[in-house]
């Protein structure tokens, strides 16, 4: 899919020198309303906006995720309101891409074929299934592949060498490497030099591939992770929405403050390489 969205977002970062910022938000947090108004903002400076299903038990998900999960599951946000965010937003933003990001069970029960059909109707460009790894997520890539959907593996620092050059030959236009064995959120335990050589030896693979480091990513950790191809930040962001409606500021400003900040901090970077 080398003409994706998603990999000209990581052409146009690295044209710039810099890593590609992706943020992470959870579909109807607070509100359906306001979950597209946060995501319309964000994307005039997200290259890529990842976008999650609320889950009742979100394992991957550290406290601030599931916070905004609960939120939203509290608010009666089904899949198909998140559908019809990703429609609306498309609508206006229509060449950022949106990545879903979810969990397997809740894909099964909606209907496999009837869920991948729903993305292509609603222009997904790429989809995250936290608990469907490799090799028992191919069909369902394939699947993806052939609605001209990237379906995105996951890699840990976990992940044998075999098994890392089997996921990345399998892979399609991106690959999410999670930077330590903890959930979202967490603070940052392993040194980012360390991640940056556990980093390089996904790209040593397959250069071509655009790999992307998430957990642990903030406005302090930004600079030091650099040299990847992008950036994810979520937990950030869903804490400022979290803080915001404690205070009853506007959401929408705030989330948006801190996003153009985080862009503001890699654009810096791309004129310090």
């Amino acid at each position: 899919m080398k003409n994706s969205l998603i990999n000209q977002s990581f052409k146009k970062a690295e044209y710039e020198n810099r890593p590609a910022l992706l943020t992470y938000t959870v579909a109807g947090d607070n509100t359906k309303k306001k979950s597209l108004e946060i995501l319309k903002s964000i994307s005039k400076y997200a290259d890529i906006c990842e976008l999650g299903f609320p889950h009742n038990t979100p394992i991957a998900d550290g406290g601030q995720i599931q916070t905004s999960a609960y939120r939203a599951i509290k608010n009666g946000i089904k899949i198909n309101d998140v559908f019809s965010i990703v429609s609306q937003f498309k609508k206006i933003k229509k060449d950022t891409p949106i990545i879903l990001m979810g969990y397997y069970n809740m894909i099964y029960q909606y209907n496999e074929n009837k869920f991948i059909s729903k993305c292509k109707k609603s222009k997904v460009d790429g989809l995250i299934v936290v608990d469907l790894p490799h090799p028992e997520n191919k069909l369902f890539a394939l699947k993806c592949n052939k609605k001209k959907i990237n379906f995105i593996q996951l890699v840990s620092p976990t992940t044998s060498k075999n098994r890392l050059k089997q996921i990345i030959k399998d892979s399609h236009d991106m690959i999410y490497y999670i930077s330590m064995l903890s959930t979202t959120g967490g603070k940052l335990k392993v040194s980012s030099k360390k991640i940056l050589k556990e980093y390089k030896k996904i790209k040593n693979i397959n250069k071509d591939k655009n790999v992307v480091i998430g957990f642990g990513i903030t406005e302090k950790t930004i600079k030091s992770l650099k040299k990847a191809d992008g950036l994810v930040v979520g937990s950030e962001i869903c804490k400022k929405i979290t803080n915001s409606i404690k205070k009853r500021q506007n959401t929408v400003k705030n989330v948006t403050n801190i996003v153009r900040r985080l862009k503001n901090k890699i654009k810096w970077i791309g004129l310090l390489k």
